[in-house]
């Protein structure tokens, strides 16, 4: 676990010769954690230490509101993500158990920075938080000072190294170790190849050493790690491969530097095999930069007795997309590849800004399938769908989206939803405030058959553990998993639904007090009885959303379709209703371009159906309408919201009349600047059923509407 980071880095530190201080706050607790730092302008390395007895897999780093990351190095097996809040999280597959330590490489836009920083366990457990400042101290070390102190119990420094001379050995073969950076003066040393200890040394005044020894001839022709260990158990490691005895017979013939080819386009998670020649017994080293010229890594392959040399490696989960290139070179020739890392994300819809304030029009940009309809819906921070539409998408493939929030919209994290055929986007959006992680649920269809695989796919903060569990009819846990959400925060889930009953189930996603939902069904049929549908109101405006509430047979399907005066499917979506019998759904919307007239909502289960007439009111910019008529709940009382437009004047009377005919109640309200108004009628509790008439009267107009009660 305990590793360097890139050369780079280090090499950049010991060439300014800088000596820094560490402060590290921890706030009322034992100390588990230690974080040391050092740094040079906005560079700062820093190394967290496991003091305790619990293994770490997680670390995550912010900054004040007046500073940022701009960008950061892992350690190998490390892999790191920079949130929308601006939050980095390192994890690995790997934890750090007690005794080890790992480094990260930042960069921040202010130089100098207070980290603050959070070290979690392999349960998601909270380990220790606190906050690290840099001080810097003068640039040059003192001449004067010869004797090279330890680091702590550690006789091996942060940039100790060594190498061999040869530096390719062979079995049984004499070679030179010696020091090419400090080691702690007069420090007593063990030296190994793999756990054969084969001498034992002292280092000089000034931290360096030279002996000669030999490498036995039993060892073994392959990679090996030659290890300089103190009295401590601390260590520093080289890996080499070892060369055949002189006695065994070598490929020495020269052969050409090659390299197989590598495709053009690759995406995150794609397994790449590259394989080529090179002379025997060599190295080949290849130098990977990024769409900027930037070295991004550097990668040492060995070549084997008969001129061939393989590597093997996956794209990384976090790979930034663009173009890179390569340079391969055996120290003769060189040859250079390229290639361009692509989403295979088919839809890739993003908001200009990651943050709005209410009032403001939310503004998403991106590409989808070329000349297919893409369906669009966003939910509100509670989960309540506040927009709907069917994009056609053209030839080009971009997409662009305008989403017009209210002074009133409540603020939090809004999700869109973006599906075309069986692709499936999910994206997050700030309404004053930044988008919080939250944990996101979406099956990839509504109802499956015996042994399909249901395709689920998770969504929340990157890196963690989550709870995953499915719940059949019965309301037991049938599965129960943790599952590690990726880099990017996503994670496909494939359920066999082989040996599943028919019935309608859930699947849970949960994380401390936070969890996401979603429900499908299996092996559910269409039904043959009688079908009972209605919505709580018979006029909508544009925009408007339906609740649609309904009665059929136990556990079947049905599909709810909604067509505009011409006939033309607005939307149509299959659903199921539960063991009761009963259904609800509010996803349907009337278009914010609906045309005016009488509209058509159809629910249908094999060849019985049921249509309800719904009234549709276009833009209206002048007159007394009514835009909503909802019973709600009212800390256990029911309450008719009657909300409207177009008054005016400063005050609306409203009259409630009963079945009869007879005014039941009188109601006197303010009318806002722009000729809003709402209010709520508590209903008495020993009304009857039936038909009721709300009349509305500012200072020039009266309108009637008609409410059902149940």
């Amino acid at each position: 676990m305990y590793g360097s980071l890139p050369k780079g880095i280090f090499l950049f530190l010991i060439l300014t010769s800088s000596i820094f201080t560490t402060t590290t706050f921890a706030v009322a607790q034992e100390k588990v954690v230690e974080a040391k730092s050092i740094g040079f302008e906005e560079t700062t390395i820093i190394e967290f230490e496991n003091k305790g007895t619990t293994e770490i897999q997680t670390i995550r780093m912010w900054l004040g509101e007046d500073n940022t990351f701009k960008s950061f190095k892992t350690e190998k097996g490390w892999t790191g993500k920079k949130t929308l809040q601006g939050v980095l999280v390192f994890t690995t597959s790997e934890s750090i158990k007690p005794g080890q330590s790992v480094k990260f490489g930042i960069k921040t836009a202010e130089s100098m920075p207070g980290i603050n920083w959070k070290a979690i366990d392999t349960n998601d457990n909270q380990l220790q938080i606190g906050k690290t400042l840099v001080s810097e101290y003068p640039s040059k070390p003192s001449q004067d000072v010869k004797t090279i102190s330890p680091e702590g119990d550690s006789a091996i420094l942060t940039d100790s190294t060594f190498r061999l001379v040869p530096e390719r050995p062979n079995v049984g073969s004499t070679i030179r170790v010696l020091s090419v950076e400090k080691f702690a003066s007069n420090q007593e040393f063990d030296f190994y190849i793999g756990n054969r200890l084969l001498e034992s040394f002292e280092t000089n005044q000034d931290g360096h050493f030279m002996f000669t020894t030999k490498i036995p001839d039993n060892e073994k022709a392959e990679r090996v790690n030659f290890v300089v260990k103190d009295k401590q158990g601390f260590e520093k490691s080289l890996s080499l491969r070892i060369g055949e005895s002189p006695g065994v017979m070598v490929y020495t013939e020269e052969r050409p530097l090659t390299i197989s080819e590598i495709p053009p386009v690759l995406h995150r998670n794609d397994k790449i095999n590259v394989t080529g020649t090179a002379s025997p017994g060599g190295t080949i080293v290849a130098t990977i930069k990024d769409f900027n010229g930037n070295i991004v890594s550097t990668i040492d392959v060995d070549v084997d007795s008969k001129g061939n040399w393989e590597y093997t490696t996956t794209v990384a989960a976090d790979t930034l997309f663009g173009k890179y290139s390569a340079e391969i070179t055996d120290g003769k020739n060189t040859i250079l590849r390229s290639w361009e890392i692509k989403s295979d994300k088919k839809i890739q819809i993003f908001p200009a800004q990651v943050r709005y304030e209410p009032g403001d029009i939310i503004v998403f940009n991106g590409t989808a399938i070329p000349d297919q309809q893409l369906e669009v819906i966003i939910e509100d921070p509670t989960g309540k769908e506040v927009y709907y539409e069917i994009l056609d998408v053209g030839t080009s493939g971009q997409v662009y989206l305008e989403f017009s929030t209210e002074l009133s919209s409540i603020k939090g994290t809004y999700v869109l939803y973006a599906s075309q055929t069986e692709e499936n986007e999910i994206i997050l959006v700030g309404l004053g405030q930044l988008p919080q992680e939250v944990i996101i649920v979406k099956v990839d269809r509504t109802n499956y058959s015996a042994g399909d695989i249901v395709k689920i796919t998770i969504q929340g903060e990157p890196s963690t553990n989550v709870n995953f569990l499915i719940i059949d009819p019965g309301d037991r846990a049938k599965l129960s998993e943790i599952i590690t959400l990726g880099p990017d925060g996503n994670y496909v889930y494939e359920l066999d639904l082989l040996g599943y009953a028919s019935g309608v189930y859930t699947a849970i996603a949960k994380r401390g007090g936070s969890q996401g939902l979603d429900v499908f069904s299996m092996g559910l049929q269409t039904g043959s009885g009688p079908i009972e549908v209605k919505t709580i109101k018979q006029t909508f405006l544009s925009g408007d959303s339906i609740l649609i509430l309904g009665e059929s047979g136990n556990n079947i399907l049905l599909t709810l379709s909604l067509r505009d005066p011409e006939g033309l499917i607005i939307k149509e979506k299959e659903i199921f209703t539960n063991k009761e019998g009963l259904f609800s759904e509010n996803s349907f919307r009337i278009p914010a371009d609906a045309t005016e007239g009488v509209w058509i909502l159809r629910a249908q289960s094999g060849n019985n159906f049921k249509e309800l007439k719904l009234k549709i009111i276009g833009d209206v910019s002048e007159g007394l309408i009514f835009t909503s008529l909802e019973v709600e709940q009212y800390e256990g009382r029911e309450g008719l919201r009657i909300s409207g437009t177009g008054a005016e004047g400063t005050t609306l009377v409203i009259d409630i009349f009963g079945v009869e005919g007879e005014k039941m109640d009188t109601l006197s309200i303010r009318i806002t600047k722009d000729g809003d108004f709402t209010t709520v009628w508590f209903i008495p509790k020993e009304i009857n059923p039936g038909q009721y008439t709300i009349q509305i009267k500012d200072n020039f107009n009266s309108v009637n509407a008609t409410y059902v009660l149940e």
